[in-house]
């Protein structure tokens, strides 16, 4: 009697190790919880929006002293010799030209501006922000068409301690919705139907594993 309860102890033991050893393997492979983030998100149409650390190349056509490169300043302006305190974060560069032809106006005849930027940055609202367990973490500037994969690279990939599949993007162009991505799929076993594309103002935020 005595050997079969030991048996049953055994037994019960071996299958609590099973389940606990299921549980990790499951939580191992999990997504975030939330549903996966749709494949294609690119907006047809999109304009790049000028911000503050952005350069910009002004050219006036046939009145070269007045073209110049200038930064956008940290107050989202920039001016120019003949136009103070031009407000340009949140314009595009078509939108900039045409304000500074209007300012122009009065001093120089019939104006024709060229706006063009040189140096990358994006207003604040529209960058994609990565935090957690990248190797990198850092804000970078939003392009069309822009994938996970595109962020990925620039971050330079997930750390050792990553729980890649339980990764998510806050999409805050969508009332901070959040979606699943699968950054282990997509980065250690070239699973490219995980490479989802981003949108303006996405946060991706890698979790740390558990074990």
């Amino acid at each position: 009697m005595k050997s079969v309860y030991v048996y049953i102890r055994a037994l019960s033991h071996w299958f609590g190790i099973a389940f606990l050893a299921g549980v990790i393997s499951a939580c191992a492979n999990s997504t975030a919880g939330y549903p996966p983030a749709p494949l294609v998100a690119a907006t047809p149409g999109y304009n790049y929006l000028v911000g503050p650390g952005d350069t910009l190349s002004i050219t006036v056509w046939r009145n070269p002293e007045l073209s110049l490169t200038v930064p956008v300043r940290p107050d989202g302006k920039l001016s120019t010799p003949l136009v103070d305190e031009l407000l340009v974060q949140g314009k595009t560069t078509v939108e900039i030209a045409r304000d500074i032809e209007k300012s122009l106006s009065k001093l120089v005849r019939d104006p024709v501006v060229t706006v063009i930027v040189t140096n990358f940055v994006g207003p604040y609202s529209e960058q994609i922000r990565v935090v957690g367990e990248a190797a990198k973490p850092q804000a970078l500037p939003y392009k069309q068409k822009m994938t996970l994969l595109d962020v990925m690279i620039a971050v330079g990939g997930i750390t050792d301690f990553a729980d890649g599949n339980r990764a998510s993007i806050t999409r805050t162009s969508e009332g901070d919705k959040r979606y699943s991505v699968r950054l282990k799929d997509l980065l250690k076993r070239g699973d490219t139907s995980a490479n989802v594309e981003m949108k303006p103002g996405d946060i991706l935020t890698i979790p740390q594993g558990w074990f």
